[in-house]
């Protein structure tokens, strides 16, 4: 056996090895796709508007502050919208002050003018896109953080859409035993806040009800609450065991946020029930001690996504750290406040457009008929190959396993997750690495016929069918590198597999079929008649 065909067996056994080495265990290096575990598959849309109007009650607290401090506040700030936002009382003499300010400090605003003593602050086009689209990167961000920590395997987060459809997000989770738990986890914004209670004058804190309705609590303060106050619920569970809501007096600013969370985790109260703990940064440590050490005795809320959980009184000054409780929390709860808090919140609403749920038994019916299915062709096309092919079909067999192996390694490798349409993939590529030893087979009987030795059939039949076997997979591999880069989810998995595949297949059916033929010829030089 000369030196070529020695190097040409040993490459081909040193890839069968280390095949064989990436893909065990197989049930630990292939993943199941959504189809074939189960799970849930959903396309959420991102409420852009929130981001926008949270932009614009944001911008509304500094305009005024910043008219405030030169001396040019307005009578009135308030929301004009959702992208804008009207002042009104503006001193007519220093209308042009105004604008100046509002021009240098608040770039992202273009300001008309659409009545005396009025002026329009609105988002320009670009600066409004660019909140929305901000919006829905960091809504992506989150929900990835979210399920990783949760411990999804082979989750698949993408950005769906385009132009003004590009707000959505598909989220498929593979293995998911409880939907309506993470589509809770992966959709409450989780926006949590501190603030002060401010309590209707006259009225002690310790002794304040908060009422059942907002208008009632306007009452308490004279008919309309300050300015810088504002009524929000809280859910209860009254006395006769019905959900009971009453509503709380606020003040509008926000002196901590869930953005100043350094670290949140499930703990327990005073009572040894569910609660959580949390630990501020070292700049919020600061402002919420200077917080509690001026309000001490007053009412603190603490509010999760504009509800309010608990308003305790503030007995001592607190540092960096504390407990949320009172939120009729159970261990599963608290155990996913604490993920949301540590994940950061989300920028904006989430709104579910599709949804689907694949059931366990669903995906194993689907596993097991997809193998069933594999073994029975694959058997019918061994044994097609021995009885046509005889001895050469058994070369053709071997070339087979070793482009299965190599394709499932790279899979392996790879880490790609195998779906149905993978499972297709598979089957065309066993087909076509089928094709191409045919194709091969048949050349080589068409030298013999022809009266050529052995040796020069072998030569002439490879030579012949390569330029057909390159033809035919080049032009398959073209269409799948596109199908790879521009699809999703399963498409893309098919791609994958049909595009390993045919470089498998390549190898197989050129290099190691002619590597065993040449092989066969060395042990046999004189040999006359090839099994065909």
């Amino acid at each position: 056996m000369n030196l070529d065909i020695r190097w040409r067996l040993l490459i081909t056994l040193a890839i069968v090895v280390v095949s064989c080495l990436v893909l065990y265990p197989p049930a630990g290096k292939i993943h199941l796709g959504l189809d074939l575990k189960g799970g849930i598959h959903m396309v959420m849309r991102v409420k852009t508007d929130d981001a926008v109007r949270a932009e614009i009650d944001l911008s509304q607290e500094r305009i005024r502050a910043a008219l405030g401090e030169k001396g040019l506040a307005p009578q009135r700030v308030a929301p004009d919208g959702i992208n804008a936002l009207l002042l009104d009382g503006v001193d007519p003499a220093r209308t042009g002050e105004v604008r100046d300010l509002l021009g240098r400090q608040f770039p992202q605003f273009q300001i008309s003018a659409p009545g005396p003593g009025s002026l329009r602050a609105q988002l320009k086009p670009a600066d409004e896109a660019g909140i929305r689209d901000s919006a829905v990167r960091q809504a992506l961000e989150t929900i990835r953080t979210r399920v990783d920590r949760f411990g999804v395997a082979e989750p698949t987060i993408q950005r769906q859409g385009t132009g003004a459809r590009a707000d959505r997000i598909l989220v498929q989770l593979p293995g998911v035993e409880d939907p309506e738990r993470v589509k809770d986890l992966i959709g409450s914004p989780a926006f949590l806040e501190w603030k002060l209670v401010k309590v209707p004058p006259g009225v002690v804190a310790d002794q304040f009800r908060p009422p059942d309705n907002a208008e009632a609590l306007a009452k308490m303060f004279g008919g309309t609450l300050p300015e810088d106050v504002e009524a929000l619920p809280q859910d209860l569970v009254g006395q006769d065991g019905k959900p009971l809501q009453v509503f709380w007096p606020v003040t509008k600013n926000s002196p901590i946020t869930g953005n100043d969370l350094k670290n949140a985790r499930r703990d327990q109260d005073r009572f040894g029930g569910p609660a959580v703990n949390f630990l501020l940064t070292a700049d919020a440590g600061r402002r919420f001690q200077d917080l509690t050490r001026k309000n001490q005795g007053q009412l603190l809320a603490i509010l999760l996504d504009r509800k309010i959980i608990s308003a305790p009184r503030i007995n001592a000054v607190i540092a960096d750290s504390g407990i949320i409780e009172g939120g009729n929390f159970t261990l599963e709860s608290s155990e996913d406040l604490a993920l949301k808090l540590r994940s950061g919140a989300l920028p904006a609403g989430m709104e579910v457009l599709e949804e689907r749920t694949v059931g366990p038994s669903l995906g194993a019916d689907s596993v097991r008929q997809g193998i069933v299915a594999s073994i029975i062709g694959s058997i019918l096309v061994v044994l097609f190959m021995l009885v046509y092919y005889r001895m050469s079909g058994a070369n053709a067999v071997f070339a087979l396993a070793c482009n299965v192996l190599i394709l499932l390694s790279a899979m392996a490798y790879f880490k790609s997750t195998l779906t149905l349409p993978g499972i297709a993939g598979i089957a065309l590529t066993i087909g076509m690495a089928v094709d191409a030893n045919v194709l091969v087979f048949e050349r080589i009987r068409e030298e013999m016929r022809n009266g050529r030795t052995v040796k020069a059939s072998i030569g002439a039949g490879f030579e012949k069918a390569l330029t057909t076997i390159v033809d035919s997979n080049l032009t398959t591999l073209i269409p799948a590198f596109f199908l790879y880069a521009k699809g999703t989810g399963p498409v893309r998995g098919f791609a994958l597999t049909l595009s390993v595949g045919i470089l498998a297949n390549l190898f197989t059916a050129v290099f190691v079929s002619r590597a065993l033929f040449d092989a066969l010829l060395t042990l046999r030089p004189r040999m006359d008649r090839l099994s065909i």
